[in-house]
């Protein structure tokens, strides 16, 4: 039986991709031993798509181990404990901006900082209302960095919310392995 490699798997708030995130990564779990993490704003806040607890325990239960929660516990996945690739899903415009401008200011934004510092692949799987107007120019700046890939996305709702964009969350898998090959799954815009 062959090691799995680690993959860390760090959820921030858009709490509504939840359940396709949930649904999309247990096909990761069969190639990938999945370590998950979380903002701290995310595992704590509950809304109308659930409780923080049953976030929480959907996660242990995909993982099976506790979600990374702290700055403080999200710093060794760097340099002591190494992943092979880092997928965060769902990013939202908050955490694509601080990404974008070097704040680390959260578990997700500790594990990404840690796991560049390595050369290691980050893939974004992206979901905010604000894609095609305020995040535009941070999703721009995080194209042309080196070791940043981004999960295939496009507008979920262009009639209700035209500037909102959301990552195809059928083509996780896909997009992790190109990514650990080192190129990004194309096309970009679905």
């Amino acid at each position: 039986m062959s090691v799995k490699r680690k993959l860390g798997l760090a959820l921030c708030g858009s709490y509504c991709t939840y359940e396709k995130l949930f649904n999309a990564a247990e096909c990761l779990k069969e190639d990938f031993d999945l370590i998950p993490i979380m903002s701290e704003t995310a595992a704590k806040t509950s809304s109308r798509f659930g409780t923080a607890e049953e976030n929480l325990e959907k996660l242990r239960k995909l993982t099976g181990k506790e979600p990374v929660r702290t700055i403080a516990d999200a710093e060794p996945l760097g340099p002591a404990k190494p992943m092979a690739a880092l997928l965060i899903a769902p990013c939202t415009g908050n955490t694509l901006a601080k990404l974008a401008h070097g704040i680390t200011d959260s578990a997700v934004l500790m594990a990404a900082k840690t796991h560049l510092r390595n050369g290691k692949p980050v893939i974004i799987a992206l979901s905010t209302n604000d894609g095609l107007s305020g995040s535009a120019e941070n999703i721009a700046r995080l194209l042309n960095k080196k070791n940043i890939y981004f999960v295939p996305f496009g507008q979920d709702a262009p009639d209700k919310k035209p500037y909102s964009l959301q990552a195809d969350f059928t083509l996780l898998k896909q997009s992790v392995e190109a990514a650990l090959e080192g190129r990004q799954l194309q096309p970009i815009l679905k």
